[in-house]
C-alpha cells in the first residue's frame, strides 16, 4: 500500500526557515514524480514544487522560486522541501503528492497519491 507521510511543519517568524519531509512507502518513490502543494485558508490547493524520480528537473512556482528547494533522498525514500525566507503568505497546509512517470504536472488533479498534510504558519 502506498503511503505518504509529511512532517516538519510548525510556527515560524517571517524570514525564518523550515524543512518539510515526506516519507514514502511502497514502490512509489523510484518511479514517480514527487511534488509539494499547499492550501491556504479560503484558497484552492496550489502547486509549490516538484522533482522527477531521477532528481533532475526541479520545478517551482514563481511565488517560491529562489526561496524553496525540493530534493529527494533515494536511500531514505524521502522528499524534502527546504523553505527559507518565509513570508506570512506562505502560511498553509502543505501536502506531499506523487504521480507515476517523469512528467511534472502542476495541477493537483494529475497526482494519484497524497499525504495528510502538515501545517505551516508564518507570523509577521
Amino acid at each position: 500500500q502506498v503511503q505518504l507521510r509529511e512532517s516538519g511543519g510548525g510556527l515560524v517568524q517571517a524570514g525564518g526557515s523550515l524543512r518539510l519531509s515526506c516519507a514514502t512507502s511502497g514502490r512509489i518513490f523510484a518511479s514517480h514524480t514527487m511534488a509539494w502543494f499547499r492550501r491556504a485558508p479560503g484558497k484552492e490547493r496550489e502547486f509549490v514544487a516538484a522533482v522527477t524520480w531521477s532528481g533532475e528537473r526541479p520545478y517551482y512556482a514563481d511565488a517560491v522560486k529562489g526561496r524553496f528547494t525540493i530534493s529527494r533522498d533515494g536511500a531514505k525514500n524521502t522528499v524534502y522541501l527546504q523553505m527559507n525566507s518565509l513570508k506570512p503568505e506562505d502560511t498553509a497546509v502543505y501536502y506531499c503528492a506523487g504521480v507515476f512517470g517523469s512528467i511534472v504536472p502542476t495541477s493537483p488533479s494529475n497526482y494519484n497519491y497524497w499525504g495528510q498534510g502538515t501545517q505551516v504558519t508564518v507570523s509577521s
